[in-house]
């Protein structure tokens, strides 16, 4: 297997060979320039994050002004993500990535709070027109076609609807199926690239408190369910814990290394699922070195665009889809934070809402939001009132389970009272009498039932 994969690595290689005697193979220097002051900037992300494109065009900050990028999220320690380049670049983001939160904070860019499943119709209306688009691409097949590789997502839409194209094409990228196929010849600029893609291990980063909520969540989940798989450790945690499973299936917008080890295990076969059965449908992926070889050229894996992946008629359609979802807070009510510390953009609203929608209308399935019950400082996440400022992305009429490390709560048809002290059970110790005495101030003591 691993010498057919080399032999194919080296087949795109030599096409990427013979396409640089193509006129449009340049610099990045040369390829940026095709970028004005004033232009809208698509950048690929994730995974895919057009790093040598990105480098190049910081140079060019001397001659540029308010140029906006518009991104998902970037990976790395971009340079072009400092603030001595305050006077040429602003990002304008879809979801605030690591790399670009200083930015945001400091006024250098801002967020655009949107579904993932709707970002590409930003583009398609016109609401968010696009000048040029920054790509990053496999070398093309004998046909001319690259692969948009590890991130399908909103990519498609935008290459569609952006004026310019400029591209790096990259060994290094994965060939995948599914709906990322672009012609070499859409391209204003190619610029030949071999860096290796950024690597994420969220499995290394794994404590005992994210291990205690992986097997609490998988204890919920049914042979044949779906999965779908947020950002982070707690989702690979619960795959660590799924090995009892069979026949699970994958339809998400993300995954990493976890759902590789559990194809490998038998345990994930897709043989069960109504859209799409014996694949894999993702957006993008984000992992190792071996998970990218992996995903090259495999038809187990279909990478689709987020407008399709993250459509909540489409994730119902599915039977016992399981959403596992991330939250920074959630009050005694159920509301959910998960993309803001107060005022303090983290991240964004992402595909959660789509899953977690999708997962409550699926037949038997389960939205499931997770979070360790308290920081590393000991301040409780679990809180009375969701920090002033910050946002709920998950309202509490959509929330079914909380689980934290100590347990799990079910608040779906609830009312608030019974579901504050649902939710206290699964609080941390430390702080349950405080919160406690919130509650019954609140609410009282006394539980009516429910007829």
């Amino acid at each position: 297997m691993m010498k057919v994969s080399v032999e194919h690595k080296i087949h795109l290689y030599l096409s990427v060979i013979n396409y640089k005697k193509m006129s449009q193979f340049v610099s990045a220097d040369e390829a940026v320039k095709l970028i004005r002051s004033g232009d809208r900037v698509f950048v690929h992300g994730s995974a895919a994050t057009p790093s040598l494109l990105l480098d190049a065009l910081a140079k060019r900050s001397p001659e540029l002004r308010e140029v906006e990028l518009v991104a998902i999220s970037m990976l790395g320690n971009q340079e072009i993500a400092k603030p001595i380049y305050r006077e040429s670049f602003y990002f304008n983001s879809l979801f605030v990535s690591a790399t670009i939160r200083e930015a945001v904070s400091d006024g250098r860019g801002d967020y655009i709070p949107i579904f993932l499943s709707e970002i590409s119709r930003l583009f398609e209306k016109k609401l968010l027109p696009l000048d040029v688009a920054l790509i990053h691409v496999s070398a093309p097949d004998k046909h001319g076609f690259c692969s948009m590789g590890v991130s399908v997502d909103v990519v498609k839409s935008a290459a569609k609807y952006a004026k310019k194209l400029i591209a790096q094409v990259n060994p290094n990228m994965p060939r995948t199926h599914g709906d990322g196929f672009i012609h070499v010849s859409r391209f204003d600029a190619l610029v030949e690239c071999t860096d290796s893609l950024p690597e994420v291990s969220y499995s290394s980063q794994l404590t005992e408190e994210d291990l205690t909520i992986g097997r609490n969540i998988a204890s919920l989940v049914e042979d044949r369910s779906t999965l779908q798989l947020g950002i982070g450790s707690i989702p690979d945690a619960a795959l660590k814990a799924m090995g009892h499973c069979k026949d699970l299936g994958i339809h998400t917008e993300m995954f990493s290394d976890g759902v590789m080890d559990l194809i490998k295990q038998g345990v994930v076969t897709n043989a069960y699922k109504k859209k799409h059965p014996g694949k894999v449908v993702s957006g993008f992926t984000i992992g190792s070195k071996e998970l990218y070889a992996f995903l090259d050229d495999n038809p187990q894996f279909a990478f689709l665009e987020a407008s399709y992946v993250n459509d909540t008629r489409v994730i119902r359609a599915n039977s016992k889809v399981v959403a596992i979802n991330s939250a920074i807070e959630v009050d005694i009510t159920g509301q959910v934070c998960a993309d803001s510390i107060g005022t303090y953009q983290y991240s964004g609203v992402g595909g959660q809402m789509d899953f977690i929608r999708g997962a409550a209308l699926s037949d038997g399935g389960k939205p499931i939001i997770a979070l360790v019950s308290a920081t590393k400082k000991g301040v409780s996440k679990i809180v009375p009132e969701i920090k002033s400022g910050a946002g709920v992305v998950t309202t509490r009429a959509h929330m079914h389970y909380l689980v934290t490390e100590f347990g799990t709560a079910y608040l779906y048809g609830k009312n608030l009272r019974q579901r504050a002290y649902e939710i206290l059970k699964v609080s941390h110790p430390n702080h349950r009498e405080s919160l406690e005495k919130i509650i019954v101030k609140r609410f009282g003591t006394r539980m009516h039932p429910v007829h």
